[in-house]
């Protein structure tokens, strides 16, 4: 007789496994939260003091290869901020700020001590933001992972005004792009990082403290995403904020083309802000071409506001203000 444990599935885990996420679950909950975690759906009530015409903005995401590399080097304390930063900024570039969140995580093997780093980074980063997380997904799939491996990814759902959405409309010829620094990956290109620093992962010299970078590789390509919704904020609404960009898979090109008007494109100034080292030493020990390096990677560039050139002294005296830094990268052409 065989039995769901010895197919490779353990219900009593994985009960284990959930009651662990909703007691950190629970720690993110507000008063528009309406029942626990265990129902078939979160239940969340829209605040009474949100915008006029509250229009739903929700996307979809997951951290990608990083994964693999935080399992390995058995450093999975930040990978939740990945996640949650990740999918705030999405929907951040359509002026919308968020409300709760759901996440998918799923194991070849349940680990009960990976769910609780998982869920602890989650419920960390959900209270620094606001957001409730209010339920999701947590499945054991053997065959489908190995035994070590997990997937994780999320929705996140916000909210704009409808008179609020950017969407690249207001963009115009000479509006000014200012790039506002990443501090690394982020959650992209680690396909190519880790095929590029295979030798290093095997033999655990990503963890020696490397000279040129100050730190160690593996704290290097670690860092957990930046959020940038406390950075921004002061700005949706105002006039002069006409597009932004989350600068993910596809790089700065392609994600400022993503919010520019037919007839528009960035010309974008690759010399004018400083890149991290960890690119550097990506693009001479993988031996990368330039042109590919901006395809797949941030390169110190992690979110690009798009403003009217009036507006420019004043935004960045005060993102420069509040400690930010904040370069000059382009413009916008026709």
């Amino acid at each position: 007789m065989v039995d769901y444990r010895q197919a490779g599935v353990d219900i009593e885990k994985a009960a284990a496994a959930k009651r662990t996420i909703a007691a950190h679950a629970r720690t993110t909950f507000t008063s528009a939260v309406l029942r626990e975690i265990g129902h078939f759906g979160g239940f969340f009530r829209l605040p009474h003091d949100g915008p006029e015409k509250p229009v739903l903005v929700a996307s979809t995401d997951g951290v990608g290869t990083k994964l693999l590399l935080a399992n390995r080097l058995g450093r999975l304390e930040n990978i939740g901020e990945d996640l949650i930063h990740h999918c705030i900024n999405d929907i951040l570039t359509c002026g919308a700020l968020p409300l709760f969140f759901l996440d998918y995580i799923a194991f070849g093997k349940l680990e009960i001590a990976k769910v609780e780093a998982i869920a602890a980074s989650l419920a960390r980063a959900c209270r620094t933001y606001g957001v409730a997380l209010i339920g999701g997904e947590t499945a054991e799939m053997p065959d489908l992972y190995r035994d070590s491996d997990f997937d994780l990814a999320g929705t996140i759902v916000g909210w704009v005004s409808e008179d609020a959405i950017l969407d690249g409309s207001r963009v115009t010829e000479g509006d000014v792009l200012l790039g506002l620094a990443s501090n690394g990956l982020h959650t992209n290109g680690y396909s190519l990082a880790r095929k590029v620093f295979a030798a290093e992962i095997e033999s655990g010299e990503l963890n020696l403290r490397d000279p040129e970078l100050g730190e160690s590789l593996a704290d290097a390509l670690l860092k957990p995403h930046r959020c940038y919704l406390n950075i921004v904020k002061p700005f949706l609404g105002e006039d002069s904020l006409h597009a932004m960009a989350h600068i993910t898979g596809g790089g700065i090109t392609d994600n400022i083309r993503r919010v520019l008007p037919k007839g528009l494109r960035a010309e974008v100034n690759w010399h004018g802000w400083p890149q991290p080292p960890i690119f550097q030493r990506l693009a001479s020990k993988g031996n990368i071409s330039e042109d590919e390096m901006r395809r797949v990677f941030n390169l110190g560039v992690g979110f690009v506001i798009i403003a009217s050139k009036e507006a420019e002294a004043t935004v960045s005296a005060h993102l420069r203000q509040s400690g930010e830094e904040v370069y000059r990268i382009g413009q916008v052409i026709a």
